[in-house]
């Protein structure tokens, strides 16, 4: 079995997903006999900004501007904690911060005999970039600069694409995971004869959520049915969204439609407040934009968590896993609102029970996807 070191370049946090699924791939690899310690990056209780590895501080770089600076270049004590501590590999995950320093820290940490990997969580990431501040634009740019010499001193790159190559090295291709332990059985508790939407996220252009509610406002659009045999349609929309995005995106479409009591915007939500809401309702929404990213094949961890809890849903990209199963419904990958009548239909006729749409992802489980990682640098 290995010594390895997860690294992540930020914080946790409690209600976000990328936090949870960092978390589950530790407990996977620990799970396959692994010896894993986490490393990241945060501020301290008393403001200093610190990288911590097993809650224990590595290194304090102070406050300020300087301290930020540090943090960004300073890589020598974590190089030193990996030949004391005998890591035989890193496991780090893309931030986008490739840069002169971080290259010097990898390229030690092959001369030592360590291996590396880097996930790249998402592929290609460029398009995400082009609606964000300056300053991660500006970091966007000196990424572009230094990555491929960066990736140059890795084993592998780890993608949940179909690509084989990236940035010049070869990949390692797996699906993102799930943990069944931390996502319990969708059970819909009916409250009325409503269809009723979820989808989760910290909301950017790429979920494309505004589709389906132009998609709603076209169905309650709609002169040839009568209202009263229209089937009522609520959208409930959990996850982070920007000041921006409601002003410019969502809310000029609900006033468009008059659809502002079909569209409920519940803020983050984790723990029995998510279960609560995800039991109210009966489909769910993944992607539907990726291809404003520029992206045709990705495996999202929201498709795996809705699978995992057992309840149908819809998204827009190319996922081998799921393209064919009967619990799915593909959305064309375009601008177009969202079918509504199609669900409606769809549900309908959809017998499927949880558990059972929950058995088709056992293979998915952190566990199996982050031993082949090891698998294939390590032998073991």
């Amino acid at each position: 079995m290995a010594k390895i070191l997860f690294l992540v370049y930020h914080g946790f946090s409690e209600v976000s997903g990328i936090s949870k699924k960092i978390h589950y791939q530790v407990k996977g690899l620990r799970e396959n006999g692994h010896e894993v310690h986490l490393c990241w990056y945060d501020f301290a209780a008393d403001g200093h900004r610190c990288r911590f590895v097993d809650d224990e501080v590595l290194a304090d770089y102070g406050t300020g501007i300087a301290a930020g600076l540090r943090q960004r270049t300073e890589y020598d004590r974590l190089f030193d904690y990996c030949v004391l501590n005998g890591i035989e590999m890193v496991y780090a995950r893309c931030f986008q911060n490739a840069n002169p320093w971080l290259i010097r820290f990898f390229r030690r940490l092959r001369e030592a005999g360590i291996h590396a990997v880097t996930e790249i969580p998402t592929y290609p990431y460029d398009q995400e970039f082009k609606n964000f501040e300056w300053k991660m634009r500006m970091g966007l740019k000196i990424d572009q600069l230094f990555r491929r010499r960066l990736y140059r001193q890795m084993d592998a790159l780890v993608t949940f694409s179909d690509a084989e190559e990236i940035f010049g090295q070869r990949t390692i291709r797996i699906s993102n995971g799930v943990d069944f332990e931390s996502i319990p059985m969708h059970q819909f508790l009916p409250s009325d004869d409503a269809l009723h939407l979820i989808g989760v996220a910290e909301v950017h252009p790429w979920h494309a959520f505004d589709r389906v509610v132009a998609g709603i406002g076209e169905y309650y659009s709609r002169t040839s049915v009568p209202s009263h045999l229209r089937t009522p349609v609520f959208f409930h929309i959990v996850g982070g969204v920007h000041p921006n995005t409601m002003k410019n995106v969502f809310q000029p479409l609900i006033d468009k439609y008059g659809v502002q009591d079909r569209i409920i915007f519940h803020g983050q939500l984790f723990g029995e407040a998510l279960d609560a809401v995800f039991n109210q309702c009966q489909f769910a929404i993944g992607s539907l934009g990726r291809h404003r990213s520029g992206i045709t094949v990705i495996k999202t961890l929201k498709n795996r968590e809705y699978a995992t809890r057992g309840i149908p849903f819809v998204y827009s990209e190319q996922d081998s896993d799921f393209d064919h199963q009967p619990y799915v419904l593909k959305a064309p990958a375009d601008e177009s609102p969202i079918d509504i009548q199609r669900i409606i239909d769809f549900m309908e006729h959809f017998t499927m029970r949880p558990e059972d749409i929950r058995h088709t992802v056992e293979h998915l489980q952190w566990k199996m996807q982050m031993q082949q990682v090891v698998g294939q640098i390590m032998g073991n």
